[in-house]
């Protein structure tokens, strides 16, 4: 577990800090500064019409009686979405686009789904009930 934190917090920003100064160096600060702030713009707009349709979903269901599930994994994927698209850099930006997207968020849905169910069957993962 260690060594996922270490890579989550100083390999990923490093990443994103060299291809910070790569995209400043080939296009320019000012451009790079600008794609940074659409990015965040286009995101927060995408996370908020995504978020919105999730709600009207999750209450359909639920007025229907039905445990909306699938809906809440897209709810977490949105939410991770979004905070992805707080992170400046380019490569977060791209997997948070990707979360927040259906078609793409469909695909990584798939194979969560699959993740989840190997370590359930694994006994990694236990419900309870009350």
């Amino acid at each position: 577990m260690f060594i996922k934190l270490l890579i989550v917090f100083t390999v990923i920003p490093i990443i994103e800090l060299y291809v910070l100064i790569e995209a400043g160096r080939q296009i320019g600060v000012g451009a790079t500064v600008a794609m940074i702030l659409l990015t965040g713009i286009a995101g927060a707009f995408l996370a908020r019409t995504q978020g919105f349709q999730l709600i009207n979903r999750i209450q359909t269901e639920l007025n229907q009686g039905r445990v909306p599930a699938e809906d809440m994994i897209d709810g977490a994927m949105i939410l991770a979405g979004g905070l992805l698209l707080l992170t400046p850099g380019f490569c977060t930006d791209l997997f948070g686009f990707c979360l927040l997207t259906p078609g793409p968020r469909k695909l990584m849905k798939g194979g969560l789904k699959k993740w989840f169910n190997q370590r359930i069957q694994r006994g990694e993962i236990h419900f309870r009930r009350f």
